[in-house]
């Protein structure tokens, strides 16, 4: 399947248009959505060990800790996105018919609930529900995209995904912050919280305080946010929009339509090469980037003998706290201006690239820490494991801007759904297959415990050389 672009053509030739600025408080409040996903589903680590040794589900036996708290992990990561898997599509269907705003506040308010029941939880299944509530009732990540393709064109479209990313992590780092510091407060503020309430659920003060933001979240969608879907049969509204029209033909070639785009394609025409080498790209970084987030607190809270760092719960939320905001600022300080200069390509392949020492560097650690303990070695090794990985998720930034204009417009909650079912499923696989063989390989001592890491670093090198099937130019909005 060809594509006529001339790939050799320089991207700044393309992006020669002044710089569109940006609505400011659509654009807030779509960032204000972004924020609460990563705050609720960060939130947990700080006290989830803790919470598992205290659950009926360990019957009392100490070494079924390390277990049950990797099983929950397993739950979290891999529940959440396999129940979103199951529904974003739909819900970025409806967002192509109904507007984005209804399924917005429809997955805020599933997002809230979920906080709030997993405070309330009690027992394992409770809290796989509690995930699964999110999951199911979620589209968000991918409509939130859509209304940010809605609001940019190419010349500002990478500064609004940075500022996407950095917003993620914003919520990454506060996630932490607020289970680590709110949780078992009855311990930490014994005359104000004495009731026997907060000793029968002491993890429901960060639920609590995360749903009740989510849900202001919501109330500020609901009275301040203008629909950013444009109305079929009429030109896009909005600031920024490229005047020319067309549709994607089955061959994946743009072709001049004019007017006859009146509403979303049929889904099987969307299945052309600019969407699925998008998609699939898309789909393997959040494999391996979702991998990493599953492997680095594994690592960091097992003991040093078996393969990992044994750190506390309470410098582990630091450590994810501190990643996220480093992460978040090197995303916004250098993503669009590496991309103005280097191109969505280069950018995204260079990213890629950065997750085969980040497999690597694991061992490395996990060995000096058995020779000489803690030492300033080992920070200064997890802080490059860290800046590996601020390097590889800025590959979001170019790989959002591929999958966007690739969309047509009238179906871009479509394509959007299409990438993040893609990309739901890569995210349940990731942390299950990591943290399955992270324990089979410490248990029984495969390679040295290391097998887990030369696994993905095989899967790392598959990866740049779809990475190749990119092309060199972005394509032009498609009508």
């Amino acid at each position: 399947m060809h594509i006529n672009i001339d790939e050799e053509t320089a991207l700044l030739s393309k992006h020669g248009k002044p710089r569109t600025p940006f609505p400011k408080l659509q654009f807030f409040i779509i960032m204000l959505v972004q924020i609460c996903e990563p705050i609720m589903g960060q939130s947990i680590y700080p006290y989830i060990n803790q919470l598992v040794s205290e659950l009926d589900i360990t019957g009392g036996d100490e070494k079924k800790v390390g277990y049950y708290y990797r099983l929950i992990i397993l739950v979290q990561e891999s529940m959440f996105f396999l129940t979103e898997a199951m529904t974003i599509l739909q819900w970025n269907r409806a967002s192509d018919h109904f507007g984005r705003k209804p399924i917005l506040l429809i997955g805020l308010f599933g997002t809230g609930s979920s906080a709030l029941c997993f405070g309330l939880s009690r027992t394992f299944w409770a809290l796989v529900v509690s995930r699964c509530i999110s999951g199911l009732l979620s589209g968000n990540i991918g409509v939130v995209k859509s209304a940010i393709g809605d609001l940019t064109d190419h010349t500002n479209r990478a500064e609004a995904f940075a500022y996407f990313l950095i917003v993620w992590a914003m919520g990454a780092a506060l996630g932490p912050l607020v289970g680590g510091a709110f949780a078992r407060p009855h311990d930490l503020f014994p005359e104000t919280f004495s009731s026997t309430f907060w000793r029968d659920f002491p993890y429901f003060l960060p639920g609590v305080t995360i749903g009740s933001f989510v849900f202001l979240c919501c109330l500020v969608v609901l009275l301040f946010f203008k629909e950013t879907l444009p109305l079929r049969n009429s030109k896009p509204h909005g600031q920024g929009r490229d005047e020319d029209e067309t549709i994607l033909r089955t061959d994946g070639m743009p072709t001049s339509m004019g007017s006859k785009c009146t509403g979303p394609l049929p889904l099987r025409a969307l299945f052309v090469f600019p969407v699925i080498i998008s998609v699939a790209n898309y789909s393997v970084l959040a494999f391996l980037s979702n991998t990493l987030a599953c492997l680095i607190p594994l690592f960091l809270a097992t003991k040093i003998e078996i393969g990992g760092l044994g750190l506390s719960p309470p410098m582990i939320g630091l450590l994810l706290s501190a990643y996220g905001l480093t992460t978040g600022l090197f995303q916004f300080l250098f993503s669009a201006r590496l991309i103005q200069r280097l191109g969505e390509k280069r950018v995204f392949a260079t990213g890629m690239i950065t997750s085969l020492p980040s497999f690597v560097l694991f061992p490395i650690i996990n060995m000096i820490a058995r020779r000489s303990g803690l030492s300033i070695v080992i920070w200064a090794l997890i802080g490059c494991v860290f800046a590996l990985c601020a390097l590889l998720d800025i590959s979001y930034v170019a790989i959002f801007v591929f999958v966007t204009a690739s969309a047509p417009k009238s179906s871009r909650g479509t394509v959007n759904g299409l990438s993040q079912t893609s990309v739901s499923l890569a995210r349940a696989l990731g942390p299950a297959l990591a943290a399955s063989l992270f324990s089979l390989s410490v248990q029984h001592n495969i390679l040295g415990g290391y097998l887990v890491y030369l696994i993905f670093f095989i899967i790392s090198g598959f990866a740049l050389v779809l990475a190749e099937n990119l092309p060199n130019q972005i394509w032009d909005d498609i009508e």
